[in-house]
C-alpha cells in the first residue's frame, strides 16, 4: 500500500480546521447579532460548596452561573434551569419548575449560600438523577427534542464514588459537563463527563478565571437562527426551527419538490376544499346548480395522487364533511361524490364553517399535505348568522388562499372579508344561480398554461439559425485575420 503523502495529510488538517473555524465564527456572529436561540433544554448546575471553596470563590461561581444563564433562552417552552448545591449534603436550591424568567432565575442564584462541609459529588449526581431531573421538579418527559444537561463545578477529590452513578445518569440521557478548579482530581472529572471528553471536561487554575468558560457554554447551547443569518437556500420564505429551517412560499405560489423553490402554478400539488352553503334559502333546484358549478371547477384541476386533492364540506346551522382531501384521486370519482351530496337546508353559520376549515379540513389528519398550497373556496347565498371576522382573518394568516363566491342575497362586504388579497381576484358575486357558470370560468386557481409546442419548435429553429450564423462569422473572421 502506498503511504499517504504528508502534504496531503497537512491539507486535510487545514481544510478541517477552516471548516471548524467557519462554524465557530458563524456561531459567534449569530450570538453577537442576537440571532442565537437555545434549543429546548433542561439544565441543572451541580455546584460544589465544600469547605475548600472559600466564600469569595463561591461568589465567583455564582457570577459564572449568572453569565451562562444570561446567554440562554429561558422559558417554560425553551430552556429550564435548576441549581443543586452540595457538600456533605445536597440542597435543591432552584428547581427546573421554579423560575420562568431569566431575571427571576439570576436573582435566585445570587442568594445561594455555601454549605461548607465535605465533598459528596457522587451523592449530588444521584440527587440530580432522582430528584432534580424528575417531572415533579419540572423536568420534561424524555424526548429527542428536549436535551438534559448537567454541569458539575468542583475543586477537589470526591469523598464517594462517582463513576457508577455518573454512568447511570448518562444512560438516562443526561449529558454531563465536568468543570474542575485548582487542585481537582482530573481522573474523577473524566469518570463523570460525557463523551467526547475534550468537549465535556474543562479545567481552570482558579475560581478567579472560571468566567472565561462562559463563552464556551453559551456557544454550546447556541442554535443559530439560520433564516435570520441568511444561511439558507429558500427562494421566498424561510421558517426557523432550532438549528434548522424549512422553506415555504408566498401566497399564490407552490413549494416545488426540491423543498426550496416556488412556482406560481398549482398544477404541481394543491389541496382544495370547497365550503358550500346548504342553507334553506338556497332551495333544492339551485343546490343542484351549485353541485354542477363545483364539478366545473374540478374539471379545470389536475386531479391525481401527486397533484390536486379535493375535499368538500357543506354547512348550514351545523357543519358536515362530505369527503376529506385525498379520498378521491381522479375526476370521475370526485364528480360522482359531489353529485351524491344531500342538501342540508336550515341556517347559515359561515363563521362556524370557516373555523372547521381551519381546524379540521386542512389538518394532516384529514388528508392535508405539508408544504403544498391550501385553497379554500367558500360559496354562500346570504348573510352569515354568526361572526366571520376572526375566522376569515385566521385562515389567511395560516397562508390559505381563500376564494369567496356569493349569489343572490350574499353580502359583498362579507365576501371581501373572506377573500384573499387582491380581493378583486378572489371574490365573485352574481345575482342569479343560473349565471354561476360564468364564475367557474373566471375563477382560476393559478392553473399554468401548457407550453405551445409550436412556439418551442420555432424557438429551436431560431436558435439553430443563430448558431449557424455565428459559426459562419467565426470562420470569416479567422480567414480575414490570416
Amino acid at each position: 500500500m502506498t503511504p499517504t503523502p504528508p502534504l496531503f495529510l497537512l491539507l486535510l488538517g487545514l481544510i478541517g480546521a477552516q471548516a471548524t473555524t467557519a462554524v465557530d465564527l458563524r456561531t459567534a456572529a449569530a450570538m453577537a447579532a442576537g440571532l442565537c436561540k437555545t434549543r429546548p433544554t433542561d439544565i441543572v448546575f451541580i455546584i460544589d460548596s465544600s469547605r475548600s471553596v472559600r466564600p469569595s470563590e463561591f461568589e465567583q461561581v455564582k457570577v459564572f452561573l449568572a453569565k451562562v444563564i444570561e446567554g440562554l433562552d429561558v422559558g417554560p417552552n425553551a430552556t429550564r434551569v435548576g441549581v443543586v448545591n452540595y457538600a456533605s449534603r445536597v440542597k435543591n436550591e432552584v428547581s427546573l419548575k421554579t423560575h420562568k424568567t431569566k431575571a427571576g432565575l439570576i436573582k435566585a442564584v445570587t442568594k445561594i449560600e455555601p454549605l461548607s462541609t465535605g465533598t459528596m459529588t457522587g451523592l449530588s449526581i444521584q440527587f440530580a438523577l432522582n430528584v432534580a431531573f424528575s417531572e415533579a421538579e419540572g423536568a420534561r418527559v424524555k424526548s429527542p427534542d428536549i436535551s438534559k444537561v448537567a454541569i458539575i463545578v468542583t475543586d477537589g477529590r470526591p469523598q464517594d464514588n462517582v463513576k457508577d452513578v455518573a454512568q447511570r445518569a448518562r444512560d438516562a440521557g443526561i449529558e454531563i459537563f465536568a468543570i474542575g478548579v485548582g487542585r481537582v482530581d482530573m481522573s474523577t472529572l473524566k469518570q463523570m463527563a460525557s463523551e467526547p471528553l475534550d468537549d465535556h471536561v474543562d479545567y481552570v487554575e482558579s475560581y478567579s478565571v472560571i468566567e472565561k468558560l462562559t463563552k464556551k457554554f453559551q456557544e454550546a447551547f447556541c442554535v443559530s437562527d439560520l433564516c435570520a443569518t441568511g444561511d439558507h437556500d429558500c427562494e421566498q420564505v424561510c421558517i426557523s426551527s432550532p438549528g434548522s429551517y424549512k422553506c415555504a412560499c408566498k401566497d399564490g405560489f407552490t413549494l416545488m419538490d426540491d423543498g426550496r423553490s416556488c412556482s406560481a402554478c398549482s398544477n404541481s400539488a394543491t389541496d382544495v376544499v370547497f365550503l358550500i352553503d346548504g342553507s334553506k334559502s338556497v332551495r333544492p333546484e339551485n343546490f343542484e346548480l351549485v353541485k354542477k358549478w363545483i364539478n366545473q371547477i374540478i374539471d379545470k384541476l389536475d386531479v391525481s395522487d401527486s397533484k390536486a386533492h379535493v375535499g368538500l364540506v357543506q354547512y348550514s346551522s351545523s357543519v358536515r364533511q362530505e369527503f376529506p382531501l385525498g379520498r378521491y384521486n381522479n375526476k370521475k370519482d370526485l364528480k360522482d361524490a359531489v353529485k351524491k351530496m344531500a342538501y342540508m337546508e336550515r341556517g347559515t353559520m359561515t363563521g362556524q364553517a370557516l373555523r372547521h376549515l381551519i381546524d379540521n379540513s386542512f389538518s394532516a389528519g384529514q388528508g392535508a399535505r405539508p408544504g403544498v398550497t391550501k385553497v379554500g373556496i367558500v360559496f354562500t347565498d346570504g348573510r352569515s348568522q354568526d361572526y366571520i371576522g376572526d375566522a376569515a382573518k385566521k385562515a389567511k394568516e395560516h397562508g390559505f388562499k381563500m376564494y369567496a363566491v356569493g349569489v343572490g342575497n350574499a353580502v359583498e362586504d362579507e365576501l371581501k372579508e373572506i377573500a384573499s388579497e387582491p380581493t378583486g381576484e378572489h371574490y365573485f358575486y352574481t345575482a342569479d344561480f343560473k349565471t354561476m357558470t360564468q364564475i367557474a370560468k373566471k375563477l382560476q386557481i393559478n392553473i399554468c398554461q401548457e407550453e405551445d409546442p409550436c412556439e418551442c419548435d420555432s424557438l429551436v429553429k431560431f436558435q439553430k439559425k443563430v448558431e449557424d450564423a455565428l459559426q459562419a462569422l467565426t470562420k470569416k473572421y479567422i480567414l480575414d485575420f490570416r
